[in-house]
């Protein structure tokens, strides 16, 4: 759970790397010898728990406060309620122990994955996929992701444009992509992907939206209806350093990689970082080594303040914003810090 320990104490994954040097050609040694760094999850385990009451709740709570659990639903600890599907990732060296203490506590557990390690290699064909074009089938590298942006906005001129908002943390650019026929002032939709580093599905369906969208555009009639109707304004990665720390480091990565003072522990959740109810609510925390850390100051990191510093600019065109995350299987829409109603509720839920 704490970041800044969980980097020290992960083992190298050997057995990858051992793999990786007989295979890979010299000319890619720096490649693999960025391997050798990268946090391993060799039989690291998934558990699937629901808390039936809130004795359960509870114990759930406390065993994350004295094991190293990786919450994937929800965000953490404070967010589990009676009945609710739990999934998190246990190390391997706790998960034995994690076991035990569920059954002393008569908790009913499935285990989804049983080697995290092996569905991970899964998802580079067994191998890392060094070499290659941009693919809209498998994922793709951030530096593949840049090359794309800009090859995009040339295959479809009238279509695709790009810009750049800002750059992040790490000093990368953050391109943008404007989608839609331009034909004087329209409306908008603004679309992020990848705002949590893991989520490597979302930055792939923005690659695969802007390519769907105009190479079907004159073809299909709802699409070029959209097209002729509203411009996208589309950001493929949001978290760009944290993806490629993901890639590079550490494939549960999730946050941003600034620096926090006072701390060893790095990251902001940019997720939580807005200047909307900051600081506000019970889904978000003030200890920096925490998933959901919210930052010392609304919109203290710099991918959050260009992607809000464009919205306001283009306040008066944009009429909604989509962000796009992974793994839980719903559609959330406002409020997101407060369980009060929206007030166009019925409205949002109609459409």
């Amino acid at each position: 759970k704490k970041q800044g320990r969980t980097e020290l104490t992960d083992s190298i994954c050997s057995r990858e790397t051992r793999n990786m040097k007989s295979m890979v050609p010299l000319g890619l040694i720096v490649a693999t010898f960025a391997l050798t760094t990268s946090r391993c999850f060799d039989s690291a385990k998934v558990f699937r728990v629901k808390p039936q009451n809130e004795k359960q709740v509870n114990f759930l709570k406390y065993l994350a406060s004295i094991k190293q659990l990786d919450f994937w639903h929800p965000d953490s600890a404070p967010h589990i309620v009676t009945q609710m599907q739990v999934d998190f990732h246990v190390r391997a060296d706790q998960s034995r122990s994690v076991q035990t203490l569920m059954e002393q506590n008569e908790i009913q557990y499935e285990i989804l994955l049983h080697n995290l390690q092996e569905e991970i290699e899964k998802q580079f064909d067994g191998k890392r996929n060094f070499t290659g074009r941009h693919s809209y089938t498998k994922y793709n590298d951030w530096d593949k992701i840049a090359a794309w942006t800009n090859r995009i906005a040339k295959i479809y001129p009238k279509l695709v444009s790009r810009i750049q908002i800002g750059s992040t943390f790490e000093k990368r650019p953050m391109y943008l992509l404007k989608v839609g026929k331009e034909s004087g002032r329209k409306k908008a939709i603004f679309m992020d992907c990848g705002i949590h580093a893991r989520e490597w599905i979302s930055p792939a369906f923005c690659q695969w939206f802007v390519k769907q969208a105009a190479s079907t555009y004159g073809k299909d009639k709802i699409m070029t209806h959209l097209l002729d109707s509203l411009n996208f304004y589309v950001l493929p990665v949001f978290n760009i350093d944290g993806y490629v720390w993901s890639w590079t480091q550490d494939r549960m990565w999730r946050k941003n990689r600034s620096k926090n003072s006072s701390t060893n522990c790095i990251g902001t959740d940019l997720n939580r970082n807005f200047a909307a109810a900051w600081g506000t609510t019970g889904f978000i925390s003030n200890d920096p080594c925490d998933e959901t850390y919210y930052g010392p100051a609304p919109e203290s990191e710099d991918e959050t303040k260009a992607v809000a510093t464009f919205i306001r600019n283009h306040l008066s065109s944009i009429k909604a914003y989509l962000t796009i995350h992974a793994y839980s299987q719903m559609l959330m829409f406002p409020y997101g810090y407060t369980f009060h109603k929206a007030p166009n509720h019925d409205e949002l839920r109609q459409n």
